[in-house]
């Protein structure tokens, strides 16, 4: 804690996440306090300007901006920080795995995350996306709830997103597992698991924090991109992403509707970068700051 608030950016960076995370847990609150939730329609209200009863205005439909904005945070958090904490894990695993063992290992896992690299990301993700799920002989009820699309676009983006932590990994651990404490922990008797567990990972966590924190930024605009398309967040549930996809329509009578969620997006782009610099100096163990 010491370090990390000698680092003003990165608690900048934690100031602005956290109120952007309580404003979003705060929907519910602003919701009842104002008389309607985020999905109601004032078809007398569209497009109207900001007032007591709609603080940030209306949309194209007279739902409320403030509303869909905050509960559009909900989604767009959880999606950003749970898809890229899954990619952080299946990188790390892979990562770490092919720096350690090498060889044909190596050679095998680091060709896979060539060609995902290699593949075109926006249609392979718009493949996955257009996939049936119902088609797979499984119940069709498991795939028409709310949480069930949102669990499909972590897992699809997921699937994807791995390979700069996976690069990143393996390339500081083929620096780490030279050294003089992983040699002597390998004469010890220590096997390949616990090596890669307990020495390496330590060490090699820095750069995997920081591609985790830039990947949110780039997994709410792919998620925007999806929504665009049909394929990701589905009206009437807001995200940012599709709240400012829908905004294009409207992005001169009404430039609000795609300021806001672009401003919010951008903010939690920046907030994330802000706190992966301070964490990196702040968990680093070859750092000797006290």
């Amino acid at each position: 804690m010491k370090r990390l608030a000698a680092h003003p950016p990165a608690v900048f960076g934690l100031a602005l996440l956290l109120l952007l995370a309580v404003a979003a847990a705060a929907a519910g609150m602003a919701e009842g306090w104002l008389g309607f939730d985020a999905e109601w329609l004032d078809l007398s209200a569209q497009m109207a300007p900001p007032s007591a009863l709609h603080p940030l205005g209306t949309d194209e439909v007279g739902r409320d901006l403030l509303l869909r904005l905050l509960r559009g945070g909900q989604i767009s958090l959880a999606v950003g920080l749970v898809t890229a904490l899954v990619a952080a894990f299946l990188g790390t695993l892979i990562g770490l795995t092919a720096g350690y063992l090498g060889g044909p290992i190596d050679a095998l896992l680091m060709r896979l995350t060539d060609g995902v690299i290699a593949l075109p990301l926006l249609p392979l993700l718009i493949v996955l996306g257009a996939v049936d799920p119902t088609r797979l002989d499984l119940p069709a009820e498991l795939f028409r709830s709310e949480l069930a699309g949102l669990v499909r676009i972590v897992v699809i983006i997921g699937l994807v997103g791995w390979t700069t932590v996976a690069r990143l990994v393996r390339a500081a651990t083929l620096t780490v597992k030279v050294q003089d404490f992983v040699r002597a922990a390998e004469a010890l008797g220590a096997g390949p698991a616990r090596i890669m567990a307990v020495h390496i990972l330590p060490n090699v966590v820095s750069p995997m924090i920081v591609a985790t924190t830039l990947s949110v930024g780039n997994i709410i605009l792919l998620e925007s991109a999806l929504s665009f398309l049909g394929l990701g967040v589905q009206p009437p549930l807001p995200s940012w992403g599709n709240m400012l996809s829908a905004a294009l329509e409207q992005m001169y009578s009404d430039p609000a509707l795609a300021i806001w969620p672009g401003t919010l997006i951008f903010l939690t782009v920046l907030s994330f970068n802000l706190v992966g610099d301070g964490l990196q100096e702040l968990i680093d163990p070859r750092s000797g700051k006290d």
